[in-house]
Formats: structure tokens, sequence, C-alpha cells
């Protein structure tokens, strides 16, 4: 029987944000250290399987752009290249959540990781033989769009049958981690291969590098992961996984935000190199170093929020505000080095936000629906982007890239102050000040509470 928030057909209230916001697990239980859901063998294993295709996949991000660039000449050819990889996600990110709920999700990434793999693999091979073409490209990029419909929903859900309930934040923090780590690592060594032996070798790690998941997966032990009951084929489960989401703000606001965020924050491919060449004029040296800073931040953020022992709506509601705050004042910053110092805190919180969403979303939502809302979440988050990169992009080219910055921040910040006010109106709480000396100033309390006061 259900216990989750969807068991009965009432909207499941919202959790205090005083207290975690995954239900079945305290405080106490969560602790164990940063690195806590490595002790799990099965984590383990796809930790490490993550790490080396992770890397494989920032190489061949990097390669990629570059190799469209040199056969076109043309940035706009850049930008279909990765419109391509995440029009898939806008168009039938839904879908691949009715797909993870349905099968076994271990036998599912097995799918698809090889077939990234072998997405990689034909791009070496084109690129190799010197027949590659801008079209191919274009199509390997497609072709890993519809994967990772599949593959984004299934990874996140597989998350909480590896660790359970206790460790599913402290493992989406590390998975962050591992991401932003080999995004540090990726690129270094991608322009180090393509410059000694040329593009099609990187690609070729790239490809090869699945091989690590795939290992991974096939040396877990099925009998330590926490099996969740599967979704029989029907119909309208697209549509129930909608209405079970519109049922429950918990879940609805925190989606929501992470769409403003995803859509209007997070296009600092545009607002980074722009600065670089148009306001620092340092080239694709400081583009890369501004990449790097941020980067960094995102680590840090991601270990950081490893060590928090649960998910609080209101870390994401501030996290989130900051996050759009430290865009304006970089945005505005008067120096060169005022705006390279902002850039690691603007990762560490931005990261803290995405994972806080992640994880919250996650563990309030019942099992059996979890790879339903995630992919929701996911279509959200990424599907917004070739939204905001072109809107962003003309505001640049139009107004400059201090306005098209600030402006993101701003609507950010503002979404975070809406979304914080309807949570803590949904969950009958009000603001409360106190600028009494030894008191907390400012707090949300229960209306009643208030009213007593």
């Amino acid at each position: 029987m259900s216990t989750g928030p969807g068991a009965d057909s009432a909207p499941a209230p919202l959790p205090d944000p005083d207290k975690p916001a995954i239900p079945g697990a305290t405080e106490a239980n969560q602790r164990g250290g940063m690195f806590s859901s490595l002790k799990v063998r099965n984590y383990r294993l796809f930790a490490s399987g993550a790490v080396v295709s992770n890397t494989g996949t920032w190489m061949a991000r990097i390669t990629q752009d570059w190799l469209v660039l040199s056969l076109t000449g043309s940035s706009a050819a850049v930008g279909v290249t990765t419109a391509m990889q995440f029009l898939p996600m806008l168009l039938f990110g839904l879908y691949g959540g009715v797909i993870a709920d349905r099968f076994p999700k271990r036998r599912l990434l097995f799918m698809t990781q090889s077939a990234m793999g072998i997405g990689g693999l034909f791009l070496a091979v084109m690129t190799l033989s010197g027949n590659v073409e801008v079209w191919h490209v274009y199509l390997t990029a497609f072709f890993t769009g519809l994967v990772t419909v599949v593959d984004n929903p299934t990874r996140q859900s597989f998350v909480s049958e590896m660790v359970g309930p206790d460790q599913v934040r402290n493992a989406v923090s590390l998975n962050s981690a591992n991401f932003q780590s080999a995004r540090l690592l990726g690129p270094a060594v991608a322009g180090v291969l393509t410059a000694a032996v040329g593009p099609g070798w990187a690609f070729l790690a790239n490809g090869l590098s699945f091989l690590a998941p795939l290992t991974g997966l096939l040396l877990m032990r099925t009998a330590e992961l926490h099996h969740t009951p599967r979704t029989p084929r029907g119909k309208g489960q697209l549509r129930e996984g909608l209405q079970y989401v519109s049922k429950h703000p918990d879940l609805i606001w925190p989606i929501v935000l992470v769409g403003f965020v995803g859509t209007f924050g997070f296009n600092f491919p545009i607002w980074l190199s722009a600065f670089a060449n148009g306001v620092y004029h340092g080239g694709s040296g400081m583009y890369g170093m501004f990449n790097t800073l941020m980067a960094v931040g995102s680590v840090v953020g991601a270990l950081l929020a490893a060590r928090r022992a649960t998910s609080r709506l209101r870390v994401l509601v501030g996290a989130a505000a900051l996050f759009g705050v430290l865009q304006i004042a970089a945005a505005f910053a008067p120096s060169f080095w005022l705006f390279v110092l902002l850039l690691v805190p603007i990762g560490i919180v931005g990261l803290t936000t995405n994972v806080t969403a992640n994880s919250s979303v996650q563990m309030g939502t019942d099992p059996e629906m979890r790879g339903r809302v995630m992919s929701l979440f996911m279509m959200v988050f990424v599907g917004g982007t070739p939204l905001g990169g072109p809107l962003f992009g003309w505001l640049t080219d139009a107004y400059g890239v201090r306005l098209s910055f600030a402006l993101g921040g701003l609507i950010c910040a503002l979404a975070a102050v809406a979304v914080g006010l309807l949570l803590a109106r949904a969950a009958n709480l009000r603001l409360k000040l106190d600028l009494r000396r030894g008191r907390q100033h400012v707090q949300f309390v229960p209306r009643e509470e208030l009213a007593t006061a």
C-alpha cells in the first residue's frame, strides 16, 4: 500500500520547512558524512562508471562544437547542434518517464548507455575515415538527445533503488559533483587529444568510455537493490503523471522554480563568452577560465549539498534567490577581478538549487510515479534551453551582455520570492519579523501561532 504523498486523492500538505523534505528519513539516519552513499557497493560501481563516461561526454561536447565550427565556419551551426541535443527532451521528455516507470531501470540503463556509446563510435568512424559532414554531427546529436529522453529519468530514479531513501540526497549531490568534476577534466583532455591526433580520437574515447558504466551495471548485486513496483502497461499513464503532480504543491512549485532557473538563469555559454570577448577582450583562453571557475563552484556546491542531511524547501528558495542576486551583482561588477570572484559562488548556489530541487522532488514522490515525475522535472529544467538561449542571445546582441545577464538574474530572484510565498501560503505559514536581540529575525510560522503572538 502506498504511504507517500500520493496515497489518496486529496492534495498532500506541504512539509514543515523546519523538517526534512524526505519522508521516512530522519536527521539521524541520514547522517554519515559527505561520501556516505559510496558505502553502498552498487552505488560505488555506478559512480565509478559515471565519472569515466561523464569525462568522455564532456570531451565529445567540446570536440563536437569545434568540429561543426571547422566544417561550416558558422556559430549558428553550433547553435543548431545544441538545439538538436536538447529538442528531444522538450518534445518527448514526459514519455521517457512513462518508459522509466514501466520497465526495470537497470535493464533500461544498460540499453541507453549502450546506445550512447554506439553514437559516439559512429561519429568517431565518420571522422577518422575523413567522411564526416555536418549532418552526421546533427544526426548524432539528435540521436543522443532521443536516448537521453529515456536515460535521464531512468538514471535519476535508479539512484533511490541503489541507495534507499536515507541516502538519496547524498547520492544525488555526489552525482552532481561527479558530473561537474568531469567538466573540469573532459575539455582539457579533449583539447590536448584533438591538437595532438585530431577530433576523431576524442570521439572514439567517448564511445569507449561507456564500457565503464556498462561494466558497473553488470557487476551490481540485484538482490541489494531497493526495487520499486513497476507500472503495468495501460492507457493514460502520461496524463496520470501530470495529474499526480498537479495535486501536490510540494512537487509543483519546486519544478516551476527550477524551470525558471534553467530557462532564464543557466545561459552561461552566451554570457561568459560575451564577457570574455566583448567586455574584457580576453578571447577563448579567458572564456575557458570563466567556465573552469563555474565548474569549481559547482563541485564545491555539490559537495556541500552532500554534507547536508535533509532537503529543505526553504534552502531551495533561498539558494535560487541568492543565485539571481549574485548574477545581477556580477552583471554590473565594476572590475574584472570582482566579476571573476563572483563566478565561484554563482556556481555554488546554482548547483545547490538544482540538487535541492532534484532530491526534494524525488523523495516527495511515490516510487511507482518517480520516473514520470522526474521526466517532467528534467523536461522543465533542460527543455527550457532551446527557448532561453535564443532569447538571451538576442538580448545580448541588441542591448549588451550586462543587461542580458542582469535580467536573467532578476527573473530568477523574483521567481524564487514568488514560489517561496506560494509554498508558505500552501503550508498555511506567514512571514514573521522579530527585530529583538537574540531572536531569529525572519522566519515562517504557522498562521495560528502568529495570531496568538
